[in-house]
């Protein structure tokens, strides 16, 4: 690192990390301090009071021997709503057995949220069987469900 990161840098992380805790883009676990620090290129320490702003803030809490979580992961988080939603449109047939998903760009714009909450939604459909992916194709709504 070279020199210390101006006063303040560690509200701007945090509140970038609280966009994405609300994205549910880190579901139950955060990532690790260092991991921050690397990707917002600042010392462990600033990551740490980053962390700690969103621990003071109770949104986050530090498990000993696991790390930094998510308190609380909200039920109604954005990318739930996506697979009820998705998930409704399976059951009721507007997306039948074989239907290509629209792209992770078009869903992104459809709901209003960033693609990693679209990917998050659709890679929980693909666990949950609703889906599959072809690769270089697409997603596909899968024949069982």
């Amino acid at each position: 690192m070279s020199g210390a990161s101006p006063r303040g840098t560690y509200l701007v992380i945090s509140a970038v990390l609280r966009g994405r805790i609300s994205e549910g883009i880190y579901g139950d676990a955060m990532p690790s301090e260092a991991q921050i620090g690397g990707e917002f290129g600042v010392a462990r320490s600033t990551a740490r009071r980053a962390m700690q702003a969103l621990e003071d803030a109770g949104e986050i809490t530090s498990v000993p021997g696991v790390g930094w979580q998510v308190v609380a992961a909200d039920r109604h988080a954005p990318y739930r709503e996506i697979m009820a939603d998705l998930q409704r449109q399976i059951r009721e047939g507007v997306l039948p057995a074989g239907a290509r998903l629209p792209s992770e760009a078009e869903l992104a714009e459809t709901y209003g949220v960033a693609r990693g909450t679209v990917r998050r939604a659709v890679r929980e459909l693909e666990a949950a069987g609703y889906v599959r992916a072809q690769q270089g194709v697409g997603r596909f709504v899968s024949s069982t469900s």
